[in-house]
């Protein structure tokens, strides 16, 4: 019954339901016992309405202590069975004494006479009503039941998506300071102003990524402002053999990107690529907004001369990225590598999301 009329909306519909009901049994009284219209609604409409409430009432926590998953097929056939029975001869009862009490003398618009005909109707009506509450209460049960359990679905897939996520995402910052240990170790003997510098670069780039870590999404502009610091870390290492250019067009720098999404093909591009150049190279960021859509590059100079696709070793900057694109956007998302002579581009496609407020 709560089910029915847990809404305002419900409870007003319900109500015009069993109005109707109670309407179509006047007319019956009328066709049956011939008698007048005033007097057949006065006697139908009010009882009509006790046993929406009565049966209504019985019927859903029938329903609730005999579940269909829980209780056999013949068990809840004859508990139901057996209230109906018992509510539609109440019912009966209630309509007698209504009847009687709208007999009044010198009442000539009150009260109807009360053959068998008009009581097995009742009766029948009554039992009929009765079974379709209660099939209107399974409905809504195993409604209520399955909206429950997809509920507790998704939130059991959110949970292990965003546990995967904490573990795509927990994956970068010890490659990330793998490299950088090996680069500072490298500069120890050689430049040990430049390690000492580069480890106090380390540091700070850990501080503004951990501001980051407590958010699922940040905005490019804070990626980017990462990204620089990451470049001036690997700058100590490089020096002038390393150069970033970015084109953040206007609008995109708004757009929410997961933390620390790009900087592991920056790192790709430096390891794979800047890296096995004598005279260095160049990276460039580039971010554009298209409508709905997102759409990042990252393309850095690559030795023209060498055959391999600038993926050789054990990376796991492109794979963690498309992992970490596919939790968070599923096939809204895509990204693509491909090498074009001395270039060696990326390309990401994702939902344009701008932070409200």
């Amino acid at each position: 019954m709560q089910g029915l009329i847990s809404s305002r909306r419900g409870a007003a519909l319900y109500l015009l339901a069993w109005l109707f009901l109670g309407a179509a049994l006047g007319g019956v009284t009328v066709a049956v016992e011939d008698a007048p219209w005033p007097n057949a609604m006065l006697f139908a409409i009010p009882v009509t309405l006790v046993y929406a409430v009565s049966a209504g009432f019985s019927a859903y926590y029938l329903c609730r202590a005999y579940p269909l998953a829980e209780r056999g097929a013949a068990n809840v056939l004859l508990a139901l069975s057996a209230a109906a029975i018992v509510s539609t001869l109440l019912w009966n009862a209630v309509v007698r004494g209504w009847n009687e009490a709208c007999l009044l003398p010198g009442v000539p618009w009150a009260g109807v006479p009360f053959r068998p005909q008009l009581a097995i109707l009742i009766f029948g009506l009554g039992m009929l009503l009765y079974g379709l509450l209660a099939a209107i209460n399974y409905l809504v049960t195993e409604f209520d039941r399955a909206r429950v359990a997809e509920h507790r679905e998704l939130e059991s897939r959110l949970m292990a998506q965003d546990a995967e996520l904490r573990m795509l995402r927990t994956q970068i910052d010890p490659h990330f300071l793998f490299n950088s240990l090996n680069s500072i170790s490298a500069l120890t003997s050689q430049n040990p102003k430049g390690a000492r510098e580069m480890t106090l670069q380390l540091a700070g780039f850990f501080r503004q990524s951990l501001s980051m870590e407590a958010h699922k999404k940040v905005a490019l502009e804070q990626e980017m402002a990462l990204i620089r610091h990451f470049l001036a870390i690997e700058k100590v290492r490089f020096g002038e053999r390393l150069a970033l250019q970015d084109d953040v067009q206007e609008g995109a720098g708004d757009c929410l990107v997961p933390p620390m999404m790009i900087q592991p093909l920056v790192e790709n591009a430096i390891k794979h690529g800047i890296a096995q150049l004598p005279e260095g190279g160049w990276i460039k960021v580039s971010a554009r907004r298209a409508g709905s859509l997102l759409h990042i590059g990252v393309e850095n100079a690559v030795d023209e001369d060498d055959g391999a696709d600038g993926l050789e070793g054990n990376g796991i900057g492109l794979a963690n990225v498309r992992q970490r694109l596919a939790c968070a956007y599923g096939h809204e998302a895509s990204i693509r590598w491909a090498r074009e002579g001395a270039v060696f581009n990326v390309a990401i496609t994702m939902p344009a999301e701008i932070k409200e407020g």
